[in-house]
C-alpha cells in the first residue's frame, strides 16, 4: 500500500449527484480495495501506477483549506456529502482524523450532512455527528457472508461490525440508512439484508451492479475466487430484482428512496 501525503486547493466541490451540493473527499483513492468499485476511474486523475486499492493521498491541508473556504461570506449552505469517490473513513483516518476534522469544522456552520461508507470507524465520531441539526450516515451493505465480504471487499469492516454500527447510530437518534449495492447477482440475498437492517435504519437505497470494462476482469476473479459461477450480466432482468427489493422493503416497513441503474 503506497501512501503519500499531498496538498490540495478546493476541499468543498459541486457536486452533481442528486439531493447533495457538495462533496468532500479526505483522500485520493481507497485501500478498501472493493472489486466492484466504480469510483476507480479516479486513478487517471492521478499519478499513480499501481491499482486502484494499493495507494492512498492524504490531504494533509484539506482542514486548514476547508476552514478558509468556509470564512468571510463562505460558501452557501448545501448538503454536503462525505466520500464521494472515497471512504472518509480508511483504515487510515483512525490516525490521521481528517474525517474528524472537517466534520467539527462543518458543525460550526451547521452544514447538513450525509456520510457513506462501509466502516464502523464512524461511531467513533458520534459526538460531533450529533451537534448537526440535519445529519446521516449510511452503511454499504453488499453480502451478510464475512467470506463473501473478504473477498469482494477485502479491507471494509465486516458486514456484522456495519450492521452494529448503524444499530448504535440509529439507537442515539442519528438517522441511518443503508446503501444495498452493488446488488450482487447470486450472491446479494436480498431477503435476508433487508430482514437484519429491520430497526436499524430510517431508509434504504440500492444499486445494480454495473459491470463494465474497468472493473469486469476483477469482478469476474471474485466470483471465481468464491467458486461461483459468473452470471450472465446481460440476461440478468433488474426490473425483477428492483421489483423484489422494494415488495421486501414493505413487508420490513423500510422506505426506499431509490433503485440506482447504469
Amino acid at each position: 500500500m503506497k501512501i503519500q501525503e499531498i496538498k490540495v486547493k478546493t476541499v468543498l466541490a459541486a457536486s452533481k449527484l442528486p439531493a447533495v451540493d457538495y462533496c468532500v473527499n479526505p483522500y485520493v483513492g481507497c485501500a478498501h480495495a472493493c472489486v466492484y468499485c466504480y469510483a476507480c476511474f479516479m486513478k487517471r486523475f492521478t499519478n499513480h501506477e499501481e491499482e486502484w486499492g494499493d495507494f492512498l493521498d492524504v490531504k494533509i491541508n484539506a482542514l486548514e483549506v476547508l476552514a478558509k473556504e468556509l470564512s468571510g461570506q463562505g460558501k452557501k449552505i448545501g448538503t454536503v456529502l462525505l466520500g464521494s469517490v472515497t471512504d472518509a473513513y480508511q483504515p487510515l483516518e483512525k490516525k490521521q482524523q481528517l474525517t474528524r476534522g472537517i466534520l467539527e469544522i462543518l458543525s460550526r456552520h451547521d452544514f447538513p450532512i450525509s456520510i457513506l461508507t462501509k466502516s464502523k470507524l464512524v461511531v467513533r465520531d458520534m459526538d460531533i455527528l450529533k451537534k448537526f441539526s440535519h445529519c446521516e450516515v449510511g452503511l454499504t451493505i453488499t453480502s451478510l457472508d464475512e467470506g463473501i465480504s473478504r473477498i469482494f471487499e477485502p479491507a471494509a469492516s465486516s458486514p456484522a461490525h456495519r450492521l452494529a454500527a448503524l444499530s448504535l447510530l440509529h439507537d442515539n437518534q442519528i438517522k441511518t440508512y443503508a446503501f444495498v449495492g452493488p446488488i450482487l447477482p447470486g450472491i446479494s440475498d436480498l431477503n435476508l439484508i433487508i430482514s437484519e437492517l429491520s430497526g436499524k435504519i430510517d431508509y434504504l437505497m440500492f444499486e445494480a451492479l454495473n459491470y463494465q470494462q474497468y472493473n469486469r476482469e476483477k469482478v469476474k476473479a471474485a466470483y471465481q475466487k468464491a467458486g461461483l459461477d459468473l452470471p450472465n450480466f446481460s440476461q440478468i432482468d433488474w426490473d425483477e430484482i428492483e421489483k423484489e427489493a422494494r415488495e421486501l422493503s414493505k413487508k420490513y416497513n423500510i422506505p426506499v428512496k431509490g433503485f440506482f441503474r447504469h
